[in-house]
């Protein structure tokens, strides 16, 4: 018999789904680094055009892709107890999203909402530097 609080079937899936996502935050990471090296090189070697714009996109979904890990990290840092699902009752729902609020001021999360906040900075950064879907004309 296991002695921890028990977590929903509907709370424990996408829980697990974070968990996945999050062990693989390092890779991302590093691939967000490799993308953005390779757009900087090519900044340098002063290219333009389409293999410029490819570039910007790259790392723009990289960073994209690194966000939602530190995010998903974020979570389970936070533990089960913050997830609700739409099929939950209200107070479910309400007694999630005030496990959220505390959680996010305890010590062991503050280090992943910092770096999802410096991710989401840099991720609006670089799209207001350059274009990442093609304007339209009017």
């Amino acid at each position: 018999m296991p002695l921890g609080r028990r977590v929903s079937k509907d709370v424990a899936e996408p829980y697990e789904a974070d968990q996945r996502l999050a062990a693989e935050y390092e890779d991302r990471l590093a691939a967000a680094g490799e993308a953005e090296r390779a757009l900087r090189a090519a900044q340098a070697a002063g290219v333009s055009g389409p293999e410029l714009s490819g570039l910007t996109v790259a790392f723009d979904k990289a960073l994209t892709a690194v966000l939602a890990a530190a995010e998903a990290s974020e979570r389970v840092a936070m533990g089960p107890k913050v997830y609700s699902v739409e099929t939950q009752d209200a107070a479910a729902r309400r007694a999630a999203e005030i496990a959220y609020r505390k959680a996010k001021a305890r010590p062991a999360v503050r280090p992943w909402t910092d770096e999802v906040d410096r991710l989401r900075t840099a991720r609006e950064a670089h799209r207001l530097s350059f274009r990442t879907q093609p304007t339209v004309r009017v």
